[in-house]
């Protein structure tokens, strides 16, 4: 019997990868490997650096401290009530301003350019640098903290909204148009059905991003348990620092979960 063998052939004259491929791959090489040195990238460096990376996960096997459970409790729930509070805050602010920014919903070019340009702006700088403009302005706390991830999570899933709303059927559109629906009429009932499923998914995601950037946002003193993550790193304090990891990563994880969950039911 005669083996079968299969071979793959680029699809040129003659089956192989074309010059202008190879010329691609070659020019992003050498840009990867001219700028390395720009960002101290020394694999050297990195492989002698694994003794003390590996040293430091050691310390993370720590015996936990038990006494400071209530304290990351309170820590932790406030660094979910800043993440579902400014997400469910960014979803009411982002909707009316994702149909603005999509190019067939938007009531006109110009009103299109200018919320487009203004969820630029929203997300022009991160959260953490927001998060310390908004202490400044009204000092330390978890309000800061809500601000800043309010104003950068609109403008994410806006424009993530009008991405969604931009890409569905034409014609369900046109056929709610021929009954003589108005605008609001045709954005309610051909185009949010149609787009739902991928807003529920830029919801469900951009609520697991927020959990796991108020903790960040807690490093500049807006709220949360990112305070106490980088003061346990600075002490070493690993039977706080390893509670507060598994706490996190927990939280991540159960969010993750219940997130695909239902996503899966509304699909």
């Amino acid at each position: 019997m005669k083996t079968l063998t299969w071979k793959w052939h680029w699809p040129s004259h003659n089956g192989l990868p074309p010059l202008s491929l190879i010329a691609l791959l070659l020019v992003i090489l050498l840009a990867l490997g001219s700028t390395a040195a720009l960002v101290e990238v020394d694999l050297v460096h990195i492989f002698q650096s694994t003794g003390r990376l590996f040293e430091f996960t050691r310390q993370l096997f720590a015996v936990p401290n038990w006494s400071y459970l209530p304290t990351l409790g309170t820590k932790m729930l406030e660094t979910l009530e800043i993440a579902f509070l400014s997400t469910t805050l960014a979803l009411i602010l982002s909707l009316p301003l994702g149909i603005l920014a999509a190019r067939n919903s938007s009531l006109h070019p110009i009103v299109y350019h200018c919320s487009r340009n203004l969820l630029s702006v929203m997300r022009a700088l991160p959260e953490v640098v927001w998060a310390l403009i908004f202490v400044s302005a009204v000092g330390l706390g978890a309000l800061p903290g809500v601000m800043a991830l309010t104003f950068v999570t609109t403008g994410f899933m806006a424009k993530f909204f009008a991405e969604s709303i931009e890409v569905v059927n034409s014609k369900a559109i046109e056929g709610i148009t021929a009954t003589g629906a108005n605008w609001l009429q045709v954005i309610n009932f051909a185009m949010l059905p149609q787009a739902f499923p991928d807003l529920i998914g830029t919801v469900l995601y951009i609520l697991d991003h927020n959990l796991r950037t108020a903790t960040i946002v807690g490093l500049v003193g807006a709220g949360g348990i990112g305070y106490e993550l980088v003061t346990s790193i600075r002490l070493f304090n690993y039977s706080q620092l390893v509670m507060i990891v598994l706490t996190i990563y927990l939280a991540v994880t159960v969010l993750d979960r219940v997130s695909n969950q239902l996503r899966s039911r509304v699909i």
